[in-house]
């Protein structure tokens, strides 16, 4: 097998559509993979759609069709050798032809193609060609043709095999990007090939999957090496399966359970002595399942890794950039590596998005951080007869098979809110007999799944009450699988959470801006203002900014001025989270999951994510790592009170004494005890404070405060909008440090959510620790990793150095 890349010497040009004059003429360099608009901003031919109104200029590329051309020079085949053509990714609608004669077409960016060009090749090269034409076009005749179902927006993303979100999504923007956007190449191979190798690893087993396509007679023979075993099968037919026992295999964990173990794999497929291709791999030898057996409650959804029961601390994800081939290792690396410093140990693959890369997956594996994988089907009804039924399937098949060697790799799920939907948004007058998708999610997806994945859980789609009939049991029902929180944002304040207390919760969460930085990068100076055509542009949700400050007013003033706003609304979801979470984590084992949503941006846009769309700290990160850490105090409402809940998710008990006090915010104490934890390994201890505690004389000018070691919990008797903090309650010192600076805070009374808002210092600024609650006399120091040179009074600035009690009146001082 030899495989020759062919990256280089791409052209595109314009062949369809209402393009600008300054485009329509010109042919471009061609990245390969690339995308046109990753080319046209090369060019300097487009603004960057992420800038300022700059997106909704590009609505003109929706209609539009391209070219890309090149020569393919190569020497014609020998006899009794095979030249394939291969295309990793085509996006979307591509017509392919080589040498004047058409390869063939596709409507699908999420498989794979392979075209037979033996005969076509020649040593004085040939011109090889790839049109594209319009997704959005080829969807609306699809809907045509099969009839429209419903979906959560105006284009009919369900009418195509494209990303969703490339149309556009209440957090990411809508610019349904065209290209060859994964690698091509040629394949030379003689007699057989291996076409799908699928190592399946459980803790003491090695089961690999071959099949092959063969060009020729032979009697072929299938060889798996793995820790210094060897075996090796005839093949008949195009399959072969190897197993291997290996009792003695290194065990793979996720993150904060245990070490994660990469063995290496060789697969070679022989024909006699000759070698005629060759696969390698990485197993992780672990079980995973999913405990969903009935109690008296309804039944759990507890996902279990080596027959422990795993605490799930998730993450949503989208992908890393909206114009995909700009991303990665490196960024993949670097998003993966925050989910891990905030402790998060699984991250979702929502289904609005791609089947992941396996660079994301590798750098999964080696973390340790596990991945609930979404078939690509989100918020929408999906046909099941053909064009989508065929593209569907044979696109699951193959990435089943690309993605199923993967030890990170924990749970397959259906589909995003698809079940949900039907029940719920008013699809079954619109559909009437049309079919919706339940025959994927029920019939299709399983059968497929134990074909060439029986090792790993499977989950109908999220949320749903697996086992259930949705007319009956309702797909969001607390009391079965997974649970999707929305009221709490939508309509309802976040404290709304109190109310449920789900089995497993894969959707949660709480709007907030991007960074400063990335706003001022982002916008125009005259644009900062939540009101701009710009800044709204970059505020996707339905009533967006009305949903932010409907939430504030819950807890918090509603500034007047921008940045004051920016940090209120900040702050407030970074709070929203915290809640969310400890109550969530506080019902276990009830409660076996949290998948915040979310923690990646596309772009620079106001929305859920914890980390931005130019990869900045949100405060809801720093709040989400210490929701996430492995011990935590809160104080939260349960049965009726005030408790103070603790949460040990690690494998050894927890013994610790606890001070407890009710203090004025200008530190006089007014009661106080000591109460003593004793939380067993993985578990959750509740603890009832005694009623003088929560007895507050002046509930707006006093504080219950739990110290646990170095973890605090304060409680307030009131909103902030009542609160009589004092403003000026923080002051700070800076000295200059090796790669930074040093910044150390002082309380003269309570400060809440203490933070240094480092990047309105330096854009490359980051701050290691913010939201820190300081009694007087307290001081804590951060600090601050920057390249940059400034002033350090800056840091004393009341735009920088920030907390609750500047964002409250002056008049409520006492």
């Amino acid at each position: 097998m030899l495989k020759i890349e062919l990256h280089e010497g791409w052209t595109v040009r314009a062949v369809g559509g209402r393009v600008p004059e300054t485009i329509a003429g010109a042919v471009l360099p061609a990245a390969v993979p690339g995308t046109v608009h990753v080319d046209l901003l090369a060019a300097g031919l487009i603004d960057d759609p992420y800038r300022g109104v700059n997106e909704s200029a590009l609505t003109w590329f929706h209609r539009s069709a391209w070219r890309y051309e090149t020569v393919l020079t190569a020497a014609p085949a020998e006899p009794g050798e095979r030249v394939d053509l291969v295309f990793d990714g085509l996006d979307t609608v591509a017509t392919v032809e080589l040498d004047g004669a058409e390869l063939g077409r596709t409507a699908n960016m999420h498989r794979a193609y392979r075209f037979d060009v033996r005969e076509l090749l020649s040593a004085d090269g040939v011109p090889l060609n790839v049109r594209f034409d319009s997704a959005l076009e080829h969807a609306e005749q699809v809907e045509k043709e099969i009839g429209a179902r419903p979906s959560a927006y105006d284009h009919p993303f369900n009418a195509i095999r494209k990303m969703a979100c490339s149309f556009g999504w209440d957090w990411g923007p809508d610019l349904q990007t065209a290209g060859i956007w994964k690698p091509v190449r040629l394949e030379r191979w003689r007699t057989a090939r291996l076409a799908a190798v699928r190592p399946l690893a459980t803790r003491d087993r090695l089961t690999v999957h071959v099949e092959i396509e063969r060009d020729a007679p032979a009697d072929l023979v299938v060889v798996v090496s793995v820790l210094g075993r060897t075996e090796e099968v005839a093949v008949t037919g195009d399959r072969a399966t190897v197993t291997i026992a290996v009792p003695d295999a290194p065990t793979w964990w996720p993150a904060g359970y245990g070490d994660q173990p990469l063995v290496p794999v060789e697969v070679t497929l022989r024909a006699g002595d000759e070698t005629l291709d060759e696969h390698h791999a990485r197993a992780g030898f672990r079980d995973v399942r999913l405990d969903e057996s009935p109690d008296e409650i309804g039944s759990r959804f507890t996902l279990l890794v080596n027959d422990v029961e795993v605490f799930v601390l998730g993450l949503n994800w989208i992908p890393e950039d909206h114009l995909l081939t700009r991303i990665t290792r490196a960024d993949l690396a670097a998003a993966v590596d925050r989910a891990v410093a905030a402790n998060a140990n699984l991250l979702r693959v929502w289904g609005g998005g791609i089947w992941e890369s396996d660079d994301f997956y590798d750098v999964c594996d080696e973390r340790g951080v596990l991945v609930w994988q979404d078939f690509p089907l989100a918020c929408a009804a999906y046909a099941e007869e053909d064009p989508i039924r065929a593209e569907l399937l044979a696109e699951a098949r193959q990435n089943v098979t690309r993605l199923a060697p993967h030890p990170s790799l924990a749970v397959w799920n259906g589909g995003n809110e698809n079940i949900w939907g039907h029940e719920d948004w008013h699809w079954k007058p619109r559909l009437g007999d049309l079919t919706w998708g339940a025959g994927y999610y029920y019939r299709d997806f399983p059968e497929l799944l134990s074909d060439l994945d029986p090792t790993r859980p499977y989950h109908p789609g999220s949320p749903s009450s697996p086992g259930h009939d949705p007319e009956v049991v309702h797909p969001n029902d607390q009391r079965y699988g997974t649970r999707h929180e929305w009221e709490a944002w939508n309509r309802e304040d976040y404290t709304y959470h109190d109310g449920f207390v789900p089995r497993f919760c894969s959707e949660f969460g709480w709007q907030a801006p991007p960074a400063w930085a990335t706003l001022v990068a982002t916008l125009d100076p005259g644009d900062l203002r939540k009101d701009s055509d710009a800044f709204l542009l970059h505020q996707k949700a339905e009533d967006g900014n009305g949903k932010l400050e409907r939430g504030l007013a819950h807890h918090l003033p509603i500034p007047d001025d921008f940045a004051a706003w920016h940090w209120a609304t900040q702050l407030n979801q970074a709070r929203a989270t915290a809640y969310a979470i400890g109550h969530l984590r506080g019902h276990a084992p009830r409660t076996m999951g949290s998948i915040l949503w979310q923690l990646n941006d596309c772009w620079p846009v106001t929305s859920w994510a914890v980390v931005d769309g130019e990869s900045r700290l949100k405060p809801a990160w720093y709040a989400l790592r210490r929701a996430y850490a492995p011990r935590t105090v809160s104080w939260q409402n349960r049965d009726g009170g005030t408790r103070l809940v603790a949460v040990n998710d690690t494998d050894l008990p927890w013994r610790a004494p606890v001070a407890v006090r009710r203090l004025r915010f200008d530190g006089t104490e007014l009661a106080a005890t000591e109460v003593s934890l004793h939380v067993a390994p993985r578990s959750v201890q509740v603890l009832n404070p005694p009623p003088a505690l929560l007895a507050a004389a002046d509930p707006d000018r006093e504080v219950l405060v739990a110290d646990a070691g170095e973890l605090r919990a304060t409680h307030l008797f009131a909103e902030d909008t009542v609160l009589r903090y004092d403003p000026a309650a923080v002051r700070a010192h800076t000295v200059v440090v090796d790669g930074g600076y040093s910044v150390t805070v002082t309380a003269a009374s309570f400060a809440r959510d203490v933070a240094v808002l480092a990047d309105r210092v330096a854009p490359d600024a980051v701050v290691d620790d913010m939201l820190v609650d300081l009694l007087p006399g307290e001081t804590r120091t951060f600090t601050v990793t920057t390249g940059a040179s400034v002033d350090a009074e800056v840091f004393s600035a009341p735009e920088v150095l920030r907390s609750a009690n500047a964002l409250a009146a002056p008049t409520r001082v006492g």
